[in-house]
């Protein structure tokens, strides 16, 4: 039984996240990650770790 719960834990969390990501991209979001994410350019991308 116990696998079961976070087998179903796992799974909500794994679609929430695919959720978001999938919004962000809809929005036209480049950077998700990025504080700038919205102003952001794709090719130019400065929240990239230096």
């Amino acid at each position: 039984m116990a696998d079961f719960i976070a087998i179903v834990i796992i799974g909500i969390i794994l679609g929430l996240a695919i959720r978001y990501i999938y919004t962000q991209k809809k929005k036209g979001v480049h950077c998700i990650g990025c504080p700038s994410a919205g102003a952001c350019h794709k090719a130019t991308c400065s929240c990239k770790k230096k």
